[in-house]
C-alpha cells in the first residue's frame, strides 16, 4: 500500500472495529480504503479479553501481528492498533471502552475530523450505528469473504485453496506456521466435537434450541467455579451448570447440576433460601453447540464459612474463587460465564 497525499483526505482519523479472526482480503479492502481518505487509521482489534477457541482462535497479538505484516513501513507509521474486550449484555461498556481506545490512540479529537468506517453486513454490524459523534464511511464489500468459512476450513483440514485465496499472502504463511502448533491440534479437536455436535442434531425438522442452567454461587466475597472436564472448552473456567432433563422444573435443574459438578452439600432448604435472583441470558451466538438459552439463578450467602467442594461429573475441579481475582479471569472463562456473573455481581 501506497501512501496518499495527506493533502487530499477528508479525514483526520477513521476508525475501523472488527474481530480479524483472522484478517482477510475483505478487511484489507477496508484498510486500503480507510487509508487514502485518513491521515491515520485507527484499528480496533475486539473479542481481545475471550480464551482460545474455534470462534476467536487468534490472541490480540497475533492478530496485530498478521494485519501489519501486510501494511507498507511507511503505512505503519499511520496504522494504530488497540484492543477492544468484548461486552456480550451492555452496549454501554463496550462503548465507553471503544472510546477510550480511540482516546488513548489519538489523545484529544476536538476539532478534529474523525469517521468511522464499515460494511454494514448483517445485524452483527448494528455497532456502526453506536457512535454518532464520527461520520460513518460505509463502504461496499469487494469480496464475499466470511471469516468464519476461513475458520472452518482450516480446522477441518481441508484443501487450503479457499483460504489461500481469501488472506493475504503473509497471513496465509502465518496461518501455515500456526498449523503446527500445539494449540492448532487443540482448536482442531474442538472443531471436531462441535461439528459432530451439530450433526447429531442436523435431522430435526426444525432448527434446535437447548436449554440450559447455570449456578452462579457467592458466598462471603467469593464465586463458586468448574474447570470443565470436555470439549467445548475443556480447560476453560465455568459456572456450574448443564442441560435440564425431561420432566424437570428449572430451579431444579439447576440444584442439581450444582450438587453434580462442585459437591455441594449445603441442605436445600439453605439453598432454596439464599436464592435472590434469576436472569435469562439468550444472545444467539452465545454458544458455539446452536442456539442456547440459558436461564441462571443468583444463591447469595453474605458471610459464614465456605463450605468444602470437589470437582465431579463434567468438571475435574470446583472451587470458591474471590472475587478480586475473578474480576481478571475473563480470558479464562468458558462462552458467556464471566458475563453472566458480572450481570449479577452489579446487582448485590
Amino acid at each position: 500500500m501506497a501512501a496518499s497525499d495527506s493533502n487530499t483526505k477528508r479525514f483526520d482519523a477513521l476508525i475501523f472495529i472488527g474481530r480479524f479472526q483472522p484478517p482477510h482480503r475483505g478487511h484489507i479492502d477496508v484498510l486500503q480504503r480507510a487509508l487514502r481518505q485518513a491521515d491515520r487509521v485507527c484499528i480496533l482489534i475486539g473479542s481481545t479479553d475471550k480464551p482460545r477457541t474455534v470462534k476467536d482462535p487468534f490472541s490480540f497479538d497475533e492478530r496485530r501481528e498478521m494485519i501489519s505484516s501486510v501494511l507498507s513501513e511507511a503505512d505503519r507509521a499511520r496504522v494504530l492498533i488497540a484492543p477492544v474486550q468484548d461486552s456480550t449484555y451492555n452496549d454501554g461498556d463496550w462503548v465507553r471502552w471503544v472510546q477510550d481506545a480511540v482516546a488513548a490512540l489519538l489523545g484529544d479529537t476536538s476539532g478534529r475530523k474523525i469517521g468511522l468506517i464499515g460494511h454494514e453486513k448483517d445485524a452483527s454490524s448494528y455497532y456502526l450505528r453506536m457512535f454518532p459523534q464520527w461520520s460513518l464511511v460505509d463502504v461496499d464489500a469487494t469480496e464475499d469473504i466470511s471469516a468464519t468459512e476461513i475458520r472452518e476450513q482450516l480446522f477441518a483440514e481441508r484443501s487450503n485453496s479457499f483460504v489461500s485465496w481469501a488472506v493475504p499472502a503473509p497471513v496465509r504463511d502465518w496461518l501455515d506456521a500456526f498449523r503446527v502448533k500445539p494449540e492448532f491440534a487443540q482448536l482442531a479437536a474442538e472443531f471436531e466435537f462441535i461439528a459432530s455436535y451439530k450433526k447429531a442434531w442436523a435431522a430435526a425438522p426444525y432448527p434446535v434450541t437447548f436449554v440450559t442452567v447455570d449456578a452462579v454461587v457467592v458466598h462471603s466475597g467469593h464465586v463458586l467455579l468448574i474447570r470443565r472436564r470436555a470439549e467445548p472448552g475443556r480447560g476453560l473456567w465455568a459456572l456450574p451448570g448443564g442441560f435440564i432433563e425431561q420432566g424437570e422444573r428449572l430451579e431444579a435443574a439447576c440444584l442439581r447440576e450444582l450438587r453434580e459438578e462442585t459437591g455441594l452439600k449445603l441442605p436445600e432448604p439453605v439453598l432454596r433460601g439464599s436464592l435472590k435472583d434469576m436472569h435469562v441470558f439468550d444472545h444467539p451466538h452465545r454458544s458455539q453447540r446452536g442456539r442456547t438459552i440459558t436461564h441462571a439463578f443468583l444463591f447469595h450467602m453474605p458471610t459464614g464459612e465456605l463450605p468444602r467442594v470437589k470437582g465431579s461429573d463434567d468438571a475435574d475441579k470446583a472451587k470458591w474463587v474471590p472475587l478480586n481475582v475473578f474480576a481478571q479471569m475473563r480470558n479464562v472463562m468458558f462462552e458467556d460465564h464471566f458475563d453472566i456473573t458480572y450481570y449479577f455481581l452489579g446487582k448485590l
